[in-house]
């Protein structure tokens, strides 16, 4: 009954109203039936170690209507449950089913139809054997199938022995306040073991809610990263498709500026010069995405070598310094290191070149410094402005997050906020660490790599 009302997976049997106002009256009046000579009327027959042969009452046809009515009901809510049940849980249904079809049969034929319609008693002391399909097939749905919790099993066997001890206490009483004790001892146990097997139902059912929900977290966690997987691969073949077009066009438009097929006025090498910057805007950001495919996809390939920081620095800044001449920036390298350190040079000129370029692109008006410097065995290079500055919400994402920039200056200032991302999967990858600070917005803003020196 336990295992009916409260083990089964899914849900426990809710009872229509029609179970409440009519089934469970008519099953408790079928009981107390029982107990009257309308269904077993008298003994007719007893020899010495048989089997008595019983005459029955009028009664009999109602109850065994009832018995056989309760059977298949359970027989059907079982199938109910089968239908509904996942498909790993539908083989343990079956076995149970089976189980108790068995059972109920070999019981309704050798222990009521053959006693009380046939006269053959015969049959009855086997109702231990015909129970023990249920009890195998049950048993082997339970191991084999992972039915129900052996935390909860064990609960209920170790209610049922404590309830059954007490039970007999109270049947071998002798007196009439021994029979009061015990019988008050039996209900304590009895009312502990029904809270005790609930109140381990409960956590059970939570761990299995759990459980599902684990599971529904990561087929989530692996849609999410196969749609990020997609994404990058979508990323990557388009800029694949679409570098090669663009170099070309830059190719055609560097020739036609250099006059190479003849003489071009000044107006239409300004057009040029424009075509040949947009479509190198566009192939930074067509190499900023397949650098980031390689930073998820772990496949960022570093040739590291000794590179001297001072002179790799230099080479950024000396070549960004006609975009910060041109917004009259007050633009300074100052170095206070000769060490070396081991990177790639290309990937950490990446690195650098972002930074010192960020810096000028947001700076409308001040200065720019660049520095590098040592520090307990590190070299620390750093570029600070007097620049647009980093919101207090804005900076702990900086460097976490593709496609994060500043709502503040989108349209004016172009970008794709995949920068500071890729260059602090770079930084890490040399060993090292790389952060940003900023006392507000409009306040300026001050970038640093750190590295250990050779």
């Amino acid at each position: 009954i336990f295992h009916l009302f409260f083990v089964f997976p899914s849900e426990k049997v809710e009872f229509p109203r029609f179970y409440k106002s009519v089934i469970i009256p008519v099953v408790i009046a079928t009981s107390l039936l029982t107990l009257t000579p309308l269904v077993l009327s008298q003994v007719t027959d007893e020899s010495a170690g048989g089997v008595a042969v019983i005459s029955p009452g009028p009664g009999i046809a109602i109850f065994g209507l009832v018995v056989v009515s309760l059977i298949l009901s359970g027989i059907i809510i079982l199938s109910k449950k089968m239908r509904k049940a996942e498909r790993k849980e539908r083989a343990a249904f079956k076995f149970i089913i089976t189980g108790v079809s068995i059972t109920f049969t070999l019981h309704i034929l050798f222990n009521f139809l053959m006693p009380i319609v046939f006269k053959n008693p015969r049959f009855v002391p086997l109702g231990a054997v015909f129970t023990f399909p249920f009890v195998a097939l049950t048993s082997y749905a339970i191991f084999r199938h992972h039915l129900l919790s052996v935390k909860v099993i064990t609960t209920e066997i170790i209610a049922f022995i404590l309830s059954v001890v007490t039970l007999f206490e109270v049947v071998l009483s002798e007196n009439t306040t021994t029979l009061v004790f015990r019988s008050g001892v039996f209900l304590l146990v009895l009312g502990f073991s029904i809270l005790l097997i609930k109140s381990v139902l409960k956590e059970v059912e939570q761990r299995e809610e759990l459980a599902k929900i684990n599971i529904e977290l990561r087929k989530a966690k692996l849609e999410l990263e196969n749609l990020s997987r997609f994404k990058s691969q979508m990323l990557a073949l388009s800029a694949h498709q679409i570098k090669a077009p663009l170099a070309v066009i830059k190719q055609f438009a560097t020739i036609l500026m250099e006059g190479l097929y003849g003489s071009v006025s000044d107006k239409v090498k300004e057009t040029l010069g424009k075509m040949k910057g947009s479509a190198d805007e566009l192939i930074d950001l067509i190499n900023s995405i397949l650098d980031l495919r390689k930073v998820e996809e772990g496949k960022m390939d570093y040739k590291f070598e000794t590179i001297k920081l001072k002179d790799l620095v230099q080479n950024v800044f000396d070549g960004l310094k006609i975009q910060a001449e041109a917004k009259k920036l007050e633009y300074t390298f100052t170095s206070g290191s000769e060490a070396n350190v081991n990177a790639d040079p290309q990937k950490l000129k990446q690195v650098l070149a972002n930074l010192v370029e960020n810096s000028i692109k947001y700076t409308n008006s001040g200065f720019v410094k660049v520095e590098s410097r040592d520090e307990n065995g590190f070299i620390v290079f750093s570029v600070s402005d007097s620049g647009l500055g980093i919101g207090p919400n804005l900076l702990p994402h900086l460097f976490d997050q593709e496609f994060v920039r500043d709502e503040r200056v989108k349209r004016e200032v172009k970008g794709t906020g995949l920068g500071l991302y890729i260059a602090k999967s770079i930084v890490v990858a040399h060993g090292g660490t790389i952060w940003a600070t900023s006392p507000g917005e409009n306040k300026g803003s001050s970038f640093y790599v750190k590295l250990r020196k050779l």
